[in-house]
C-alpha cells in the first residue's frame, strides 16, 4: 500500500483526512442566539483526538467606542442567510488552511458590557493553521454576514454600525 503525506503524517492509500472534507454539520458548526455563548462549548464541538491545537477568538462588548460610554449593544441577523455564507467562508478557509472542524456562535439581542457577543473556535492537526483560520473567520464574518450590530451609548444616542472594510485577500494560506 502507498502511502502519502498530509500535515507531516503518513497517511495510508485512500484515506482522506479531516481536514479536507467539504464544511458540513458534523465537522463546521454554526450557531445564532439570544443565549449566552460558551467557550467551553465551542471548543468541545471542534476537539478531535487527530488535533495538536484549538485556537479561538472570544468578542465581547467593551464599555467605550471612539470616546463615548457604550451602555451596551443590541445585534439582529438574517440567520437563513448567514448560515448559507458562513458554510461559504469556512470552505474558503479549509482551501488556504489545514483544520478539522470549526465553531461559530454569535448572539443576537442584547448584549451588554463584558459580555460575549461572538465566538469562533478552530481545530488542527498544528497551531500555526488554527490560528491563522480563526483569524479569516472573524475578519470574513466581520465582512460577509449579515449581522448587524446597533450601539448605544450613555447620551442616549445609537447606531447601526456598517460591517467592516477589510481586505480578506491578505490572509494567506499555510505551506506544510
Amino acid at each position: 500500500m502507498e502511502n502519502r503525506t498530509c500535515c507531516n503524517h503518513q497517511l495510508p492509500e485512500g484515506y482522506v483526512p479531516e481536514h479536507h472534507k467539504d464544511a458540513n454539520a458534523a465537522y463546521d458548526h454554526f450557531l445564532i442566539t439570544s443565549e449566552t455563548l460558551s467557550l467551553d462549548k465551542a471548543c468541545n464541538l471542534v476537539r478531535s483526538d487527530s488535533a495538536g491545537a484549538i485556537s479561538t477568538f472570544e468578542g465581547t462588548t467593551r464599555n467605550t467606542f471612539n470616546g463615548q460610554r457604550v451602555i451596551r449593544l443590541e445585534y439582529d441577523a438574517y440567520q437563513p442567510l448567514a448560515k448559507t455564507e458562513w458554510y461559504k467562508i469556512v470552505q474558503e478557509a479549509r482551501a488556504k488552511y489545514h483544520i478539522l472542524g470549526t465553531s461559530m456562535h454569535h448572539r443576537i439581542g442584547r448584549v451588554d458590557v463584558g459580555q460575549t457577543s461572538v465566538i469562533i473556535a478552530v481545530s488542527s492537526a498544528h497551531r500555526a493553521d488554527a490560528i491563522s483560520a480563526v483569524h479569516f473567520l472573524i475578519d470574513s464574518l466581520k465582512v460577509r454576514l449579515p449581522i448587524w450590530k446597533k450601539e448605544l451609548l450613555d447620551d442616549g444616542t445609537n447606531s447601526w454600525k456598517q460591517n467592516e472594510s477589510i481586505d480578506l485577500d491578505a490572509h494567506q494560506p499555510i505551506s506544510h
